[in-house]
């Protein structure tokens, strides 16, 4: 993991009005100037996942989080990618593995479809991490209404928690 003097010089430099947190606007800004392009809807979502005070903001102990999830993700990435710059879908399934995700068959074509930018079967690191970036928001969007930890959710429990009628 990078330095966490390094980390606090780069959050702060983001941090231009020195609030102690950073918008997904300025996140988004700041992985540009890394060369890694996100949509401002998938950095909402990073944002999301590692807003533990849910201030709708990140301060720097949230980064750091983030910033270890992306250093996993770009691990992943480089073991596989062979010097090409990208990912096969078989490649993209094995990262997914080596970070703890995993998926049926069904699930990961389409999420490899949904993913695949230039759809041209290549997944290039910000590819790669929008798309683990999603399917943890889903994870975890997942396990919020599992309570029973069984794996799967009962219409009643979802039902309850989106506060819809029920039916007569």
């Amino acid at each position: 993991m990078a330095n966490s003097g390094v980390l606090q010089e780069w959050f702060d430099r983001v941090d231009s009005a020195k609030t102690g947190s950073i918008t997904a606007i300025q996140l988004q800004r700041a992985l540009a100037v890394g060369n890694l392009q996100f949509p401002i809807t998938i950095v909402q979502q990073m944002v999301r996942m590692y807003d533990f005070d849910r201030n709708g903001t990140m301060s720097f102990e949230e980064f750091v989080a983030l910033n270890k999830f992306l250093l996993k993700v770009q691990q992943a990435f480089s073991d596989l990618e062979r010097g090409r710059g990208f990912l096969v879908p078989d490649e993209v399934y094995e990262a997914l593995l080596k970070i703890d995700i995993s998926l049926d068959s069904p699930a990961f074509y389409t999420v490899c479809e949904s993913f695949d930018k230039q759809k041209d079967g290549r997944f290039r690191l910000d590819d790669l991490i929008s798309l683990c970036i999603f399917v943890q928001s889903a994870r975890n969007l997942f396990n919020s209404f599992d309570t029973s930890k069984q794996g799967r959710l009962q219409t009643v429990e979802y039902e309850a928690h989106m506060n819809i009628p029920d039916e007569e």
